[in-house]
C-alpha cells in the first residue's frame, strides 16, 4: 500500500493496534435531520474544525447531520460497514462487544464532545463493536469519506486522529491489565473512579453523574452481575459508597482509590 505521508502510515498502524487490544478485553431506522444551527454545532466541533481550512469547513457545513437517539437505541452494530464519523453532542454513549455466551463486555463510554466510529474505516474493516445510547443523545454525523478526503491533503487533521487513536490505545492497554489481573473489588473500584472522571458528580458533590444498572456496571468491570451486586453492597456496608437505586454516592473516595491501586 502506498502512503502519501508518514502520518497516514501511523494512522493505519494505530488503528490496527487499537483493534488488537480492544478484542482482547472483550443505523437506526430514523432518518437524520440536517442541522439548523450550524454555527453552534461547529463551535462544539471546534477541536476538529481548528485543523481544517476555510474551504473544508464550508464543505463540512453542507454535510453535517444531527440525529436523536432514544435511551437504549442502537447507533451501530457489530459487523456494520463504517459510514459516518460520530460526535456526541449531548447525552451518553456506550460501546460494547458481544462475548461468550451472549454476555456483553462494555469497552468504552463516551461523553460530550467525543468522536467515535472511525477506526474500522481507517483499517478497511467492518465495525467490530456495537454502540448504544445510554440516555437520550444527540449525535453529529459526518461522512467518513469526506473526512478522510480531507486527511489526504491535511496533515494536521491526520495527526488529530493519530493522537486520538494513540490515547485510546493507551487507555485500552491499561484496561487490559486491570480487567485481567486485578481482583473483583479493585476492578469495581476502578470502574467507579473512571465513571467519576468521565461524568463527574451531581450538584450535591457526592452522587455519580451517570446512573448504571448493576448489569451495566458488571459489564464495565468484567464480572458477573451477581458479583457486581455483592461487591457494591460490600462497599456500601464498609461506608465507601451509598446506594439509592441506580444512584451511587461517593463517601470515601480515598479508600476506593486505595483498593483500585492495590489490585
Amino acid at each position: 500500500m502506498y502512503f502519501k505521508t508518514k502520518a497516514h502510515f501511523f494512522l493505519l498502524y494505530l488503528s490496527e493496534s487499537y483493534k488488537f487490544v480492544s478484542q482482547n478485553i472483550k443505523q437506526t431506522l430514523i432518518m437524520p435531520r440536517k442541522t439548523r444551527n450550524i454555527p453552534e454545532v461547529l463551535e462544539k466541533l471546534s477541536e476538529l474544525c481548528r485543523h481544517l481550512t476555510k474551504e473544508q469547513i464550508e464543505e463540512l457545513r453542507e454535510n453535517i447531520f444531527l440525529q436523536d437517539y432514544k435511551k437504549n437505541e442502537i447507533i451501530y452494530r457489530e459487523g456494520d460497514t463504517p459510514v459516518h464519523l460520530f460526535c456526541l453532542l449531548s447525552g451518553k454513549v456506550k460501546v460494547f462487544k458481544n462475548g461468550v455466551g451472549g454476555r456483553n463486555q462494555t469497552m468504552r463510554l463516551y461523553k460530550p464532545v467525543e468522536y467515535f466510529g472511525y477506526r474500522a474505516y481507517i483499517s478497511g474493516e467492518s465495525i467490530h463493536c456495537s454502540a448504544m445510547a445510554f440516555e437520550h443523545s444527540v449525535i453529529a454525523k459526518i461522512p467518513l469519506s469526506l473526512i478522510f478526503r480531507f486527511v489526504q491533503s491535511n496533515n494536521q487533521l491526520a495527526w488529530f486522529f493519530i493522537r486520538s487513536l494513540a490515547k485510546l490505545l493507551g487507555m485500552s492497554d491499561e484496561r487490559t491489565v486491570s480487567l485481567t489481573q486485578k481482583h473483583i473489588r479493585a476492578r469495581l473500584a476502578e470502574s467507579l473512579l473512571m465513571l467519576k472522571k468521565n461524568y463527574g458528580l451531581e450538584e450535591d458533590g457526592y452522587t455519580l453523574g451517570i446512573y448504571l444498572s448493576r448489569e451495566d456496571l458488571a459489564n464495565l468491570s468484567n464480572m458477573t452481575t451477581s458479583n457486581a451486586i455483592r461487591t457494591l453492597s460490600s462497599f456500601a456496608s464498609e461506608g465507601l459508597v451509598a446506594i439509592d437505586g441506580k444512584k451511587i454516592k461517593f463517601i470515601n473516595e480515598a479508600e476506593l482509590e486505595n483498593i483500585s491501586r492495590m489490585g
